[in-house]
């Protein structure tokens, strides 16, 4: 009977041994073990906030309308976050700071790191045109490099879509969305590579292309790829055209009326818009690409590139990141706008700087930001103008 049972426990030792040492179990401990690492990095208290940050955003908050979340971190430590007003005005719910928002147009970024990922992985390439994956398109030669750095020519969907999309309550799928342009072909904006115009067609495209690429839902690949590599576990894509009525507590709201903004149909294609996160997952973020943890640095730092001709002297564009280079300086960043929603979120490379500030409040709180940017000696950081559909008008 010993016998037996001493054979039964060293099989079972055995079992344990390579179960422990297969490649899922040995990438589950990898991931605890960072996990554990993002827990350390998210430490914060209240009590050691930086004071002239509080003052500053309380101030922003009371005398701008400022409606919203915000993160600032420094050189590995978060200085001060905080919550401010209503995540439903109406049913005056407030606020916390694992509210998630809708990115609107800092969803960019994250959709060219998912490119840069399939590029990473020899699935795709820089060179490649849109009519390498949709044969009908009717705008040929029109590069993913364009797409990313917005210089394609593309008209843009959100525009002409709205006069064609008959049931504005139903969402249309990123398909959709293409088959209205190979359908309609709507005059294009300028020759491909001609110059810069930024347009929220480029990335629902780069989105679509994913799709394409990888045979699964954009939702579930950057989740996949992107989120949880990362370590954000509170950031989803979230569609109209799945969900009736986007699964969100966090509602946008006009800037005159505090009234909300009804979700429709446009709030079905993704890629140029559509995820929603919080601040502290986007802090994480900007660790996991420090890190290299999502796409390897030497293709990370070609995102950074400034690709067009600074506007009015203090942006550039690279691959889905503004660039803002005084002096010696390396900014990269993105702004926000849509549907009640405006988001900013800026990685100082240079001095280890992250500030993240998420709003559902759709007025002018985030361009008052330059005695912030003091407070953190950075460079002040002029915003350009953008019309509600978050196309740039200057």
């Amino acid at each position: 009977m010993y016998e037996i049972l001493s054979k039964v426990s060293l099989a079972l030792i055995i079992a344990g041994f390579i179960s422990c040492s297969s490649p899922e179990a040995k990438q589950l401990k990898i991931e605890e073990k960072q996990s554990e690492k993002d827990s350390v990095s998210l430490l914060y208290n209240p009590a050691e906030a930086d004071p002239r940050i509080d003052e500053f955003m309380k101030r922003l908050h009371a005398r701008s309308g400022f409606n919203g979340n915000v993160l600032v971190a420094k050189k590995g430590k978060i200085l001060y976050q905080n919550s401010f007003g209503w995540a439903d005005y109406l049913l005056k719910d407030s606020l916390n700071i694992n509210s998630k928002f809708e990115l609107a147009s800092v969803s960019k970024p994250l959709t060219a790191l998912g490119i840069l990922k399939l590029v990473q992985e020899d699935k795709l390439k820089l060179s490649q045109t849109v009519n390498d994956f949709y044969p009908d398109f009717p705008y040929p030669r029109i590069t993913i490099e364009q797409l990313l750095t917005h210089r394609s020519g593309l008209p843009n969907y959100v525009y002409f879509s709205d006069g064609i999309w008959k049931d504005k309550k139903v969402g249309m799928t990123n398909q959709d969305a293409m088959n209205l342009l190979i359908e309609h072909k709507p005059n294009r904006y300028g020759s491909p590579n001609g110059r810069f115009h930024y347009n929220n067609s480029n990335f629902m495209v780069l989105g679509s292309i994913i799709e394409k690429v990888t045979g699964q839902d954009f939702a579930v690949y950057m989740m996949d790829n992107i989120f949880k590599p990362a370590g954000m576990k509170n950031t989803a894509v979230l569609s109209k055209a799945v969900y009736e009525k986007i699964p969100t507590d966090v509602i946008g709201h006009d800037k005159i009326w505090r009234r909300s903004v009804v979700q429709n149909f446009l709030d079905g294609p993704v890629g140029d818009k559509g995820i929603y996160s919080t601040v502290q997952d986007l802090y994480l973020l900007d660790i996991a690409l420090k890190e290299g943890r999502v796409v390897k640095k030497e293709l990370l730092d070609s995102a950074y590139v400034p690709r067009n001709d600074p506007k009015r002297g203090n942006f550039s564009y690279g691959y889905g990141w503004r660039t803002f280079y005084p002096k010696d300086h390396q900014i990269v960043y993105h702004t926000g706008w849509w549907h009640g929603f405006k988001t900013l979120y800026i990685r100082d490379l240079t001095d280890d700087i992250t500030i993240v500030l998420l709003t559902n409040m759709a007025n002018a709180s985030l361009s008052n930001l330059d005695d912030l940017y003091k407070i953190l000696e950075m460079p002040i950081l002029r915003q350009n103008a953008y019309d509600s559909n978050g196309d740039l008008v200057n």
